[in-house]
Order: structure tokens, then sequence, then C-alpha cells
């Protein structure tokens, strides 16, 4: 396309209402801003990262989000000059406002119809086709002096120039804006070669600041308060099951399942070449949800026959709780398939959702029958079948108290 359309920059904003919203406010996925009190060491440090960025692959449609280099026509009034002429720097700058746009903005100017009684602005200005040049410029009249009608030329030195064409600012601060889109890569990997290029761009001069906003900036807050629910949700479920089993060491077998949800959810999106996102996140605790219940289920059925004395109960668990644990878990893979597969219209934002939870529940199972009954004979196999509960209601806990505090026989 560059070399179709020379000297041209293209820009393309999301059309969607869901990507404006996760833009907050920033017309690409990538926005970086480049603040500090001095708008030239601001531009010198764009100009210095816009370089390195453009050894991004994945970055398309990079370039400055403000005209920085607006096309103008300066005009160095000739104050010495303009004095023995008879004219001021305002009437220059009135006049020439007039020329080139019109009297409406200096002089508003309004004429009443008297059979209506309907007022309209009145405007005095130079047709545009007349205003091609700064020849055209410089022969502009300017307000008649005392005894001399000079023109623009006269009294000032007209030029072409460049100007900033439009200022941003990010609380009060003026600030250089880098806009850029995403292509073939995810926004994470994206986001990590930004940060290497801010690196390779070189130290910030003194009061410079590099910000990056757009989506990154959520996409990192949300990913990282996902991972701390996540972390909080399993002390959580720990901390209730302590207190449900009345022991520590049967939440730890119950928990033992997580990492294996974990790598099957790991496993499943390299597979599928997913990423790690907010879906595919939130199937990962939807599957570690079933996998804790599924391994509560094989627990509470395996410690009821330890306590009644069988040698092994965690064998016989694994086989009376096979079939619904198999049923639970077939029946929520069986469900997320279609999901999975994303074959539908817009269906791909939610796949990674139904390929996290096909691949978490799918390794969770497997070490919920395989593993989970040699992780419960090893926790286990020291526990006394007549331990005390930690209840107080429990009848075996009152007849333990009475036994202990009857006195000897031979006292």
């Amino acid at each position: 396309m560059p070399t179709q359309f020379p000297g041209c920059q293209f820009s393309f904003e999301a059309a969607d209402i869901v990507t404006q919203i996760m833009n907050f406010g920033a017309s690409t996925p990538v926005e970086i801003n480049i603040g500090g009190p001095d708008l030239a060491a601001d531009r010198g440090v764009a100009e210095k990262l816009r370089v390195e960025l453009g050894k991004i692959p994945a970055l398309r449609d990079l370039q400055y989000d403000e005209p920085l280099d607006y096309p103008s026509i300066n005009v160095k009034v000739d104050r010495e000059r303009a004095g023995q002429l008879g004219v001021t720097a305002g009437s220059v700058g009135r006049s020439f406002l007039a020329a080139t746009s019109s009297s409406r903005f200096v002089v508003p100017n309004y004429w009443a119809d008297p059979r209506s009684g309907v007022a309209y602005q009145v405007q005095v200005q130079i047709p545009q086709s007349e205003m091609t040049s700064i020849q055209d410029v410089e022969h502009v009249p300017v307000t008649l002096g005392a005894s001399s009608h000079p023109l623009l030329g006269d009294v000032a030195q007209v030029a072409y120039g460049n100007v900033v064409g439009e200022y941003h600012r990010l609380n009060g601060q003026r600030m250089v804006t880098l806009t850029a889109n995403t292509f073939g890569e995810d926004l994470g990997r994206v986001s990590r070669q930004i940060e290497e290029a801010i690196k390779r761009a070189g130290e910030l001069p003194r009061g410079v600041k590099v910000t990056v906003r757009g989506q990154v900036a959520p996409m990192k807050q949300t990913l990282t308060s996902l991972g701390a629910g996540l972390l909080i949700a399993v002390l959580v479920i720990f901390m209730l099951l302590s207190a449900n089993f009345q022991s520590m060491k049967l939440a730890f077998v119950v928990l033992s399942t997580v990492p294996a949800v974990i790598c099957g959810v790991i496993f499943m999106l390299l597979i599928t070449k997913t990423t790690m996102n907010i879906q595919s996140f939130t199937g990962a605790i939807m599957a570690i949800g079933v996998a804790v219940a599924n391994a509560i289920l094989f627990v509470v059925f395996a410690e009821e026959h330890r306590r009644k004395g069988s040698a092994s109960s965690a064998t016989h668990a694994a086989k009376m709780r096979m079939r619904p644990i198999l049923m639970t878990s077939m029946a929520m893979i069986a469900g997320m398939i279609p999901m999975a597969l994303g074959l539908g219209e817009g269906s791909q934002q939610t796949a990674p959702l139904g390929r996290a939870v096909i691949g978490g529940l799918s390794f969770a199972t497997a070490t919920t029958l395989l593993i989970l009954p040699l992780v419960f004979s090893v926790v286990q196999q020291r526990a006394s079948v007549d331990s005390p509960s930690l209840d107080p209601d429990d009848p075996q806990s009152i007849l333990v108290k009475e036994e202990n505090s009857r006195p000897e026989k031979n006292q």
C-alpha cells in the first residue's frame, strides 16, 4: 500500500462497540503516550521509539495520532515599517484573518430584513480560488493608515512553515502519541515486544515519561486480577475443606487435582494454538471447580471406608465413584465441544473457554481416578482409624474424652 499511495498514512479504528470500550478512549489497541515539560524533547523520544516500534512485525499503521507538522503560513510583521505606515499588529492580524477565513470571526455583523424581521449574518471574505499562493496573501490590503494604503507584503514577511496542528494532553500535560494496530500476534506478546522496544530506545530525558495505553494496560490488570482471584479461590476452598473434613491433609488431597487442571489447560491451549486470555482463564476456573467437586466425591467415600477399617479404601473408592465422576466430566466436556470447535459466526471469541474446560477436565478426571488414590493412600497411611475428630458434637470425640477423664482402677 505505501507504494501505491506514496506520502499517505492510513488509520483504521475499531468499528465494534466492544473493542472501542476495551480501548478505554484510545483510537487503536496500542497507544503510547510520551509526555514531558518540553514538547521538542518529547518528540525526539517519540522519533527514537517509532524507529524501534517499526521493527515489530505485528504492529500495523504505526503513526503519530496528532498532526505535528501541519502546514502553515507564517506572517512576521516589521513593526518599524508598519509604524511608519500607520499600521498596527492588531490591524494586520484582523485583515489577514478576514481575507483567509472571513470577517465573521473578528467583526460580527448582522443585517435585519425590514420586511420579515429575519436577521442575516453579513461577512466579507476573499474567494478561496484567489488565495492560492504566498503572493496572493502578500497582496491582501491592510487596514488603512493615515495617508497610505499598504498591503500585507509591505509591512510583513510571509513564508511557508510548519506548526503543531493539534495538542493532546493527559492530566493537563502536553504529550506526543503513537498509535498502532496489531496483526498476526496476540496482544500479550505484542505488549512484551513493546516494552523491549521502549528499553532499546535509550534512557529518557529528565521529566519525560512513556505510558502504554489502549488495550494493553487493562489486559494486564485483568489477567493479574484473575490470577489473584484464582489463588484466593483455591485458598478459600482449602480452608473450607479443612473445616469440613476436620483435616488439612484431606483438604490437600482434594486440591492435588488443581495442578492437573492447570497442566491440562496449558496443554490444550498449546495444541490448539490458543492464547491465554480472559475466556481461557474463565474456562480454567470452571474446570477447577468441577475437578474439586469430583475429588471431594472420591475423598469422602474413601475416608468413610478407611474409618471402617478397610485396607484398600482408596482403590475401592476409585471403583465405586468412577461412574459418577466420569458422568460429570464427560457431560461437561461434551457440552463444551461445540463451543471449542468455534464453527459459528463470532464463536472464536468464546472458543478458548471451551478448549480450556476440555483440557483441564480431561487431565483432572484421569488424575482423580488414577493418581488421587495413590495420593490419598500416602497421606492417610499413618492415620489412626480411631483418631478423634475435632468436632465437639462428634459422638466419637465425646467417647474419647470420657475415657480420658475416667480415673484409673488402681487409684
